[in-house]
């Protein structure tokens, strides 16, 4: 019988066929067929096999594949547990993205790299302070106090540390353990470089040997055997790796010298020293091991330090807050905190939750967010940020986003994806590293045929410690390493300055654009925009009815201009119409019935889209208001023009400064608005744009942005509202405003939090660093490798008679992914301002 079953958890042909190994071979089993691209299995039985025995089966290989019936959802799917901070987050995954955004629920190293996984760093839910009796565990009270059994203090409850530093403890006490035998081993093998081994009037060497044997055995078989399990599983599988190289290695020298020892008449006299004994490697393998060890270590520490910007952003979280419940203070766990409770921020106080001063007024310290420095004042319904500092007042705040929907929350679960993400500069390295290490191994059995045939006496000592010095000198892991340790680094300096970064693509997208798309409204100006003047044409209705017609449309619509007019006409004290019908005109206006009125709101568009007529009177006036760089609204009820409302909005005092840097920089910028042209000239003048459209619909913003694209253009689109989705989306980089839409937003591929033009120079910058971060990196692990490797093979021996030792290569090979990784961490002390 035959059954199609889904898998997941394959990311190259290698992975397939270790599925396909790990199912044929079971009990009961025919024949069975993977197919990678389609991720599913065909496989033939003797009788039914339950899915579960399936599933334990793959299970048994550490989890990394799943199997379920085609419709059903595997357990890889399924939404993360929610752990607290302090405890770990649980999900692990490739510092190299060997297998792109995947995830793991344990900590165990990469099955195509054999790296050790790192931890996610994350926010969902903050922990609260826990207090415990040290005689009676099980008594757990939030708040200090006496144990009711036994009377005794109550003590805080230490957090776990993290799965993370658990295996850097781990490792480093390995690597300790490494050099306590290493060291002796080491200092036997190099007493033959003195007259005299006064250790040869102790044993024979013989018996030295067999010392260095026993020695080796806790390196090789505690401290450092899982580098021989990860090249056993990659050859297996097929995923070759540095472990390959360096457990073959290492591995060949260490039974080479044991077999010397057992069996020291196989060998020829070549290999064998004047007292008969074999030439042993001991001492190379376990300093071998011993190093890359410590290159292992550095780089457990190192990669903690790669995300340090999302570790700075989670100290922003308080543990607690003060609730106000009829008039009653009460200090809770930020964990209980629901939307619409009124909370009390103190002087100096970390806001603990997104929402809106409710009562009160005060300074709030931004920068960790959006990375200005200058204190921000707020006055009641201001929004503030959860994350954020209180100046010197106390305030009343009413939760609106608590949990996981705080911007705080979206920022770091944005940089933790982005972080993840892979930049196409990447397929480079991704394609070397495919080719990388056969050919190594290639060259390493060249360099033994070479040596063997051509080298001096004892041609074949040279040959055997030139090929080990070759597999063990090469590192693909650094080249690797090259491009997400530097994306990791700079996406979390984007996030510390409020630019935050969705996918690596649009970072290395950035560094290449050349035409930046700015939207007017909410991008270049304010977004805050106010009524400046109501006016009636003719006298069928007074200026406060006109008002009354209009602030009841807009109190529907969820656009800006509406959101302007309807808070003047609440602070005139206007009261609001019932609408029926209501239907917003996307680019147009909004239109229903009031009062059994046909009443429709809006630009020219719109008074074209319901075929009403203006004349060239009142077109006049209107553009009197227009030409000073406002906008107008106009009213009709019943296909008579009513009147026209007069909206202001100020340009950002950055808008200017902004455009001119981008443009010194061979930017072109292009103003592309849904206003008319009069308004919009008027502001392109202020900002000396040349470069200016008016009047465009959704629709013809993204058939500009494809015009230019198809023009050979790499360009960038900011924006905030719905109608800037179509064209953020279809750009090569679309940059949203933190303060606009939430379509907006997620259409985009980079969001500037504090929602101001300077933040494009800023993600310009950071760019332009990271690219050149990038390709320092590449650089430094591909001519570390093109040199290293001949240098290994031994070119330079017949013209200046130097070889390089195993152990200096393994040393060399260590730092070189630790070299890569510091360079990364450079970028955290770059200037993007």
């Amino acid at each position: 019988m035959k059954h199609i079953y889904n898998i997941s958890g394959m990311t190259c042909n290698g992975c397939r066929g270790h599925v396909e190994h790990i199912l044929d071979t079971m009990d009961g089993v025919i024949s069975v067929s993977v197919d990678l691209e389609k991720a599913e299995a065909i496989i033939e039985t003797e009788k039914h096999i339950s899915l579960a025995v399936f599933q334990e089966r793959l299970a048994q290989e550490g989890g990394r594949y799943g199997i379920h019936l085609p419709g059903m959802q595997d357990h890889n799917d399924k939404p993360k547990q929610v752990k607290p901070i302090g405890k770990g987050t649980g999900v692990f995954y490739c510092p190299m993205h060997c297998e792109g955004d995947k995830t793991y629920t344990t900590l165990q190293d990469c099955p195509v790299c054999g790296m050790d996984l790192v931890e996610e760093v994350n926010l969902y839910t903050v922990t609260t302070e826990q207090y415990s009796c040290p005689m009676h565990p099980e008594v757990i009270k939030d708040a200090p106090g006496s144990c009711s059994i036994c009377g005794m203090d109550l003590i805080l409850i230490q957090p776990d540390i993290s799965e993370e530093e658990k295996n850097y403890k781990k490792l480093l006490k390995k690597f300790w353990v490494a050099v306590l035998f290493t060291v002796p081993i080491f200092i036997i093998a190099m007493s033959d470089m003195f007259s005299g081994n006064p250790l040869n009037d102790i044993l024979e060497l013989k018996y030295w040997n067999w010392i260095q044997f026993v020695l080796s055995v806790p390196v090789v078989f505690y401290a450092t055997w899982m580098f021989f399990e990860r090249a056993f599983r990659s050859i297996k599988i097929w995923n070759l790796n540095m472990f390959t190289l360096i457990g073959v290695g290492a591995g060949v020298a260490w039974l080479f010298s044991v077999l010397a020892i057992l069996f020291p008449d196989f060998f020829p006299d070549q290999f064998k020293t004047e007292s008969g004994t074999v030439h042993v490697y001991f001492e190379a393998t376990t300093v071998i091991l011993t190093l890359v060890l410590m290159g292992q270590v550095l780089e457990s520490r190192a990669h903690s330090k790669t995300n340090s910007a999302i570790k700075e952003l989670l100290k922003l979280v308080p543990n607690k807050a003060i609730r106000v419940v009829k008039g009653i203070e009460e200090e809770i766990s930020i964990d209980q905190i629901e939307v619409k409770d009124i909370l009390r921020v103190k002087p100096g106080e970390k806001i603990p939750v997104d929402g809106s001063i409710f009562k009160g007024q005060t300074s709030v310290d931004e920068s960790m967010i959006t990375g200005e420095p200058i204190p921000v004042d707020k006055t009641e319904g201001d929004h503030v940020s959860s994350g954020t500092i209180n100046g010197n007042h106390s305030f009343l705040l009413k939760a609106e986003k608590v949990g996981a929907d705080t911007l705080l929350s979206k920022i770091i679960h944005m940089v933790n994806d982005a972080s993840r993400s892979r930049a196409p500069i990447q397929k480079l390295a991704d394609t070397v590293s495919g080719y990388f290490v056969p050919i190594v191994v290639i060259i390493a059995l060249l360099t033994f045929a070479v040596w063997a045939f051509y080298g001096p006496d004892p041609a074949y000592v040279y040959a055997f410690v030139n090929a080990i010095a070759v597999l063990i000198i090469a590192c693909p892991c650094a080249l690797g390493l090259a491009t997400p340790m530097s994306v990791m680094v700079g996406i979390g300096k984007g996030a510390q300055n409020g630019v935050l970064i969705k996918k690596a693509e649009a970072l290395e997208a950035m560094n290449k654009v050349d035409t930046l798309i700015v939207d007017k409204t909410g991008t270049i100006t304010e977004g805050k925009p106010t009524v400046e003047d109501v006016v009636p044409f003719g006298d069928r209705f007074g200026k406060e009815e006109i008002l009354q017609y209009i602030i009841s449309l807009n109190n529907l619509s969820e656009h800006p201009l509406a959101r302007a007019t309807v808070k003047y006409g609440k602070e005139q004290h206007i009261e609001l119409l019932d609408v029926t019908e209501f239907k917003a005109v996307t680019g147009k206006g909004v239109e229903g019935n009031i009062r059994n009125l046909k009443v429709k709101l809006g630009n020219e568009k719109m008074l074209e889209y319901a075929n009403i007529p203006i004349s060239d009177k009142l077109k006049k006036q209107a553009e009197s208001y227009q030409r000073k760089g406002k906008t107008v609204s106009y009213l009709s009820i019943d296909r008579d023009i009513a009147g026209c409302i007069v909206i202001g909005d100020k340009i950002k005092e950055t808008s200017s400064k902004t455009i001119k840097q981008l443009q010194d920089r061979g930017i072109e910028v292009i103003m592309l608005t849904g206003d008319n042209y009069n308004t919009a000239y008027a502001v392109a003048n202020e900002l000396n744009l040349a470069n200016f459209k008016a009047e465009m619909l959704p629709q013809d913003k993204l058939s500009e942005v494809e015009k230019l694209q198809n023009s050979g253009r790499v360009v960038a689109m900011a924006g905030d509202g719905i109608n800037d989705a179509p064209a953020l989306a279809k750009s090569d980089v679309g940059i949203a405003m933190g303060t606009g839409t939430d379509v907006a937003i997620e259409s985009a591929t980079i969001t500037l939090v504090k929602g101001d033009l300077q933040g494009i120079v800023k993600a310009k910058k950071l760019s332009d660093k990271v690219m050149k971060n990038i390709k320092q990196n590449l650089f430094f692990a591909l001519i570390y490798n093109v040199l290293g490797v001949p240098i290994a093979a031994g070119v330079l021996f017949p013209f200046f008679g130097i070889l390089l030792s195993p152990m200096i290569a393994a040393l060399a090979m260590s730092f070189s992914s630790v070299s890569v990784i510091t360079n990364a961490l450079r970028l955290k002390t770059i200037h993007i301002k």
